[in-house]
């Protein structure tokens, strides 16, 4: 499947290239600069202009298949996080409905329908991602959300645990790798069972494979 990647140059995104392109897909990496194409061809992925703030039809053109793992970042303040992670993201959204890019995996966020559970000062970036979300559910697509806790760096253990509601969170208790997470897009896509499903996730001792054909 030719999958294209909002979010490609992020720390996940780069993930998640290299992963499709291991599961044979095809990944087409956004990009709002040419010159990083030097670091993401490598990795299997054809690169296309495409700006989040801007129309992305050149990106998704040909694509059956797109994962949204993008966002503002940790040092933006809340006006980029409504135009990236809530408006952007909705504008993705509605792009690759109408360009048949039919099976969508949001990266979304723990907690993004209770902002109460995490740290008041992620209020503002759950309250965004809860309406990109909501939009999401209600597009058409074959959709699957995905809602991780804190991401961390660490190497992957693929095994995770998963729920509806993982309860109040904390970076202690809450976190999962970014390797987990990005495996976890990435095989959602071949999951049937994962369309129309949205969970939180953290690292766990469930195996991958055995987490998603459970939900």
């Amino acid at each position: 499947m030719k999958v294209v990647v909002a979010g490609a140059n992020g720390l996940t995104g780069r993930i998640v290239l290299r992963m499709l392109a291991e599961a044979g897909h095809e990944p087409v990496a956004m990009i709002r600069d040419f010159s990083q194409r030097e670091e993401l061809e490598p990795l299997g992925a054809e690169c296309r202009i495409g700006d989040l703030e801007k129309p992305v039809g050149y990106a998704v053109r040909g694509c059956r298949g797109a994962i949204f793992a993008a966002g503002s970042g940790s040092k933006t303040g809340p006006e980029k996080t409504i135009d990236v992670d809530q408006n952007g993201a909705m504008a993705f959204i509605d792009t690759c409905a109408r360009m048949n890019a039919l099976r969508f995996v949001m990266l979304s966020s723990i907690a993004v329908d209770e902002p109460e559970r995490g740290p008041e000062g992620l209020h503002h970036y759950f309250r965004a991602k809860a309406i990109a979300d909501k939009h999401l559910q209600a597009s058409g697509l074959n959709y699957t959300i995905v809602r991780p806790g804190f991401l961390t760096n660490e190497a992957g253990t693929g095994a995770i645990a998963t729920g509806d509601d993982l309860g109040p969170i904390a970076k202690e208790t809450h976190s999962v790798s970014r390797e987990n997470v990005a495996r976890v897009l990435v095989d959602c896509l071949a999951t049937d069972n994962t369309i129309a499903k949205t969970f939180e996730m953290i690292d766990g001792e469930t195996p991958i494979a055995d987490a998603l054909k459970a939900l």
